[in-house]
C-alpha cells in the first residue's frame, strides 16, 4: 500500500512539475514548436555593413542594417502578443545610445519649461572651446520641446 502512495505521489509530482503550455500564448498562425522560416537573409559587405532579414511561420519578423564596425545599428522586429495583436518596435542604436520607438512603449512626460530653459542657457554659454557635446544638446532640447506638445 505506502509502495502505491508513493508511487501514485511521485506520479503527480512529475507530471506538476512537467513544462504546461497555456493556450492564450499561441500566434493566429500556429503553434511555436513548429513555426517555420519563411525569410532568412544576412549580407556581410567587405566595409563592414551588413544587412539581415528574418520572418517565421508564427508571425515573429526582424530587419536590422548597420555598419562602421557596430558604431550604429538601425531595425525593426514584431511579433504578435498573445491575444493575436502585432507588437512592433522600430530603433536606432549610435553614439547616443538604444533609441527604441513603439506605440506599445511608454510616453515620456512633457518637460518642465525651467528644464529646457536652462539647457537653452547652456547652449547658448557654451563658447567655441566648450566641451560640451552641442549637437547631442540641441536634439536632447528638440526632444523635450516636442513632448510638451
Amino acid at each position: 500500500m505506502l509502495k502505491t502512495v508513493i508511487t501514485l505521489t511521485l506520479l503527480a509530482a512529475s507530471s506538476l512539475a512537467a513544462p504546461q503550455r497555456f493556450g492564450g500564448g499561441r500566434s493566429s498562425s500556429g503553434d511555436d514548436k513548429s513555426a517555420s522560416i519563411l525569410v532568412d537573409e544576412f549580407v556581410l559587405n567587405p566595409e563592414g555593413t551588413y544587412v539581415y532579414k528574418y520572418e517565421t511561420s508564427n508571425g515573429i519578423s526582424a530587419s536590422q542594417t548597420g555598419g562602421e564596425n557596430g558604431l550604429y545599428a538601425n531595425g525593426y522586429f514584431s511579433y504578435l502578443d498573445p491575444e493575436g495583436q502585432r507588437v512592433e518596435l522600430t530603433y536606432l542604436a549610435d553614439e547616443y545610445g538604444f533609441q527604441p520607438q513603439g506605440s506599445h512603449l511608454p510616453v515620456e512626460p512633457p518637460a518642465p519649461d525651467h528644464v529646457i530653459k536652462t539647457l537653452e542657457e547652456i547652449r547658448a554659454a557654451a563658447g567655441p572651446d566648450s566641451e560640451l557635446d552641442i549637437p547631442m544638446l540641441e536634439a536632447t532640447i528638440a526632444r523635450l520641446k516636442a513632448t510638451q506638445g
